[in-house]
């Protein structure tokens, strides 16, 4: 079988890996959790998950109707690591609801004229209007992280952008506009052992990007970013929620969670929507646990 990209990632992992990551993913069985410092040692029973996840999938639905009922207007912001698991939790949290209500935003590349506008001015044309939700796969964060580490901004730029991104955030907020915004946050050893099976998965090879295979090397200095970004963009309009990922499964749950205890709406079940787990949902600071 061909594989993407003449098979870098699987080539990296053999000669450029670091060795406590090669270690981990040939120790790995399949249901290992990967990073050290992460609070579970196994998967979420497939079983619990779907049990839960049932219950809050008809929260969510009675969120979007209210949504759409009241003229609410809802802006979720996936961010985090290659894969994380942002489209997976976005497809979770979409399941059930209808795509004219919630809306995925996945921008490409930005285009010669864009390049030329206010950073900002290509995202207001996709912010949700009365009823309406929507669910940015990345955003105008990019800015702060995969921009800063690949160098395509200038300092200067992306000292703008830290100036302004708060501002921007809180007018949002205060235009009536329910701003949630996530980092997914996943360990070394996990992110390589998910590139290396979208390698082999010709289903979900298309997933792989240039960026992707280019950042494996990366590692510190995306660190190194999104430290600098979650410490300057965490604000009291506008918080970051971070969760640790390398259970999805977990992380779907607890991202549902945080939405739905996020917004009044009518039918919410507070008891049933629970709270979201403690060891792996909470601020930046809750970053130090998926060290590796």
């Amino acid at each position: 079988m061909d594989l993407p990209f003449d098979g870098a990632i699987s080539r990296y992992f053999r000669e450029d890996a670091p060795k406590a990551v090669r270690k981990a993913i040939e120790q790995d069985d399949g249901n290992d959790i990967l990073t050290k410092g992460y609070p579970y040692r196994e998967e979420m029973k497939k079983k619990d998950y779907g049990t839960q996840m049932e219950g809050l999938q008809r929260q969510l639905v009675r969120l979007q109707a209210d949504v759409k009922a009241t003229g609410k207007r809802l802006v979720v912001l996936f961010e985090g690591r290659d894969a994380a698991g942002k489209g997976g939790t976005i497809a979770a949290m979409r399941e059930n609801m209808n795509p004219r209500v919630a809306n995925v935003v996945a921008l490409p590349a930005p285009s010669d004229r864009e390049k030329g506008q206010w950073y900002f001015q290509r995202y207001i044309d996709w912010l949700p209007a009365a009823g309406e939700i929507a669910l940015f796969d990345r955003s105008w964060y990019n800015r702060g992280v995969v921009e800063k580490v690949f160098g395509f901004c200038t300092d200067e730029q992306r000292e703008r952008f830290f100036h302004q991104v708060p501002e921007f955030e809180e007018m949002l907020v205060h235009e009536g506009i329910t701003l949630i915004k996530f980092w997914l946050e996943v360990g070394r050893a996990e992110q390589l052992k998910r590139f290396l099976a979208r390698e082999q998965d010709p289903l979900k090879q298309w997933k792989l990007s240039s960026i992707d295979i280019e950042g494996l090397a990366k590692w510190d200095d995306y660190t190194a970013a999104i430290d600098e970004t979650l410490a300057r963009s965490h604000t009291t309009p506008a918080p970051w929620t971070v969760i640790l990922s390398d259970d999805k499964k977990r992380a779907r749950i607890a991202a549902i969670q945080t939405v739905l205890r996020a917004v009044a709406f009518r039918g919410r079940d507070a008891a049933l929507i629970g709270t979201p787990d403690p060891e792996i949902c909470g601020g930046p600071g809750i970053r130090a646990k998926g060290d590796n």
